[in-house]
């Protein structure tokens, strides 16, 4: 019998999400409970602008279409901070699935998500937070990650993520890349989701 298929799509500016959506991979296929198909959300800024954003190059994934959505029996998304929000590439995407929605074509399937801001105060929580009416119009099953990992209760350095997700710190410039820890907490998301994948796909 074929493993349930999970979707990681991830947006990622300077590079920061793609590090995470990695070990993000790395925890799914430690399980051995899924299929996994790694996906980027589509740019809709010009390559002259992400010159003068001195964005990172693209990772060599495939860009993700609405239709290939249906495919997926659950999905990670990742993406960096807007404003404490999902930025304007994930919203084009979702805006586009209303073909989907008419017919409950992602109902029940379950989601989790990860992300990055600037700074430890840009936003996280609200970033997943104002991320799940997209997942409630669709009847999409919110996972969030809890503490299953026991560095969100470290205090003794800056450590992204929280019960919502897997977060990291980017820096004001982008300089500071995910640690050690951080990434740590990947895994575990990885690891715990595609255990609720598997069961609500027995």
């Amino acid at each position: 019998m074929a493993l349930p298929k999970v979707f990681i799509i991830s947006y990622s500016t300077y590079g920061h999400i793609h590090t995470v959506s990695q070990s993000i991979k790395e925890g799914l296929e430690k399980t051995g409970l899924v299929d996994i198909e790694h996906y980027q959300f589509p740019e809709t800024l010009p390559d002259e602008v992400l010159g003068k954003m001195h964005a990172a190059p693209k990772p060599n994934i495939p860009v993700i279409t609405v239709d290939k959505l249906t495919e997926a029996d659950g999905f990670l998304f990742g993406f960096p901070t807007r404003f404490g929000a999902a930025p304007a590439q994930v919203k084009a995407l979702f805006d586009a699935t209303g073909s989907l929605w008419a017919k409950g074509a992602l109902y029940g399937k379950p989601a989790g998500i990860f992300f990055s801001t600037g700074s430890q105060h840009g936003g996280q929580e609200t970033t997943a937070f104002s991320f799940l009416p997209n997942l409630a119009h669709h009847g999409m099953i919110y996972v969030p990650t809890g503490f299953r990992n026991q560095n969100l209760f470290d205090n003794s350095e800056v450590v992204g993520g929280s019960p919502w997700g897997t977060g990291t710190v980017a820096g004001g410039d982008g300089s500071r890349q995910p640690n050690e820890k951080e990434l740590s907490v990947a895994v575990t998301q990885g690891e715990e989701f595609a255990k609720v994948v598997a069961r609500l796909s027995a």
